[in-house]
């Protein structure tokens, strides 16, 4: 796997299929786990958390998949989501408040497939939010409180 200097969106979502395509599928013996966890955390520490577009094809793709891996995040994952608190914190309030938002609507259009895949999204990103350590995750999220709440805000 290539490590690049910059990441697309597609690039981002690529990467973390990959890895967690071949965790998933055991194809990854215990010291391979551990080697491309490395690998990942490298990555993203690199870059993929670093930029708006690597840290969203990331988080669509951890926070979507059918793999459980995202539900119990791994040590490196969680210290190279830390390593970019301004974008991250930023992306996973908005992907709280948004998966909780899709949620209601689908249930209300009778979607309940789709209601379960955004209670999923909801789920892993409070847990993750839960995990981190980034002050700013409240001052984020107290920002978009007051914005729904008044109409006003960025």
């Amino acid at each position: 796997m290539e490590i690049l200097e910059t990441v697309t969106f597609d690039n981002a979502i690529a990467f973390t299929e990959s890895i967690m395509t071949k965790m998933a599928t055991g194809e990854l013996t215990s010291p391979e786990i551990t080697d491309a966890m490395l690998l990942w955390s490298r990555f993203a520490n690199a870059s993929l958390v670093k930029t708006k577009n690597g840290a969203r094809g990331f988080f669509v793709t951890y926070l979507t998949s059918d793999s459980t891996l995202a539900d119990n995040p791994s040590p490196e994952v969680i210290t190279a989501l830390e390593s970019s608190p301004d974008i991250v914190a930023e992306l996973l309030v908005k992907n709280l408040a948004m998966s909780a938002a899709m949620g209601l609507n689908h249930r209300r259009n009778g979607k309940e497939d789709m209601a379960q895949g955004s209670d999923r999204v909801r789920s892993r990103s409070a847990n993750l939010i839960k995990q981190l350590n980034m002050p700013s995750l409240f001052d984020i999220a107290q920002q978009l409180r007051q914005s729904a709440l008044t109409g006003v805000g960025n």
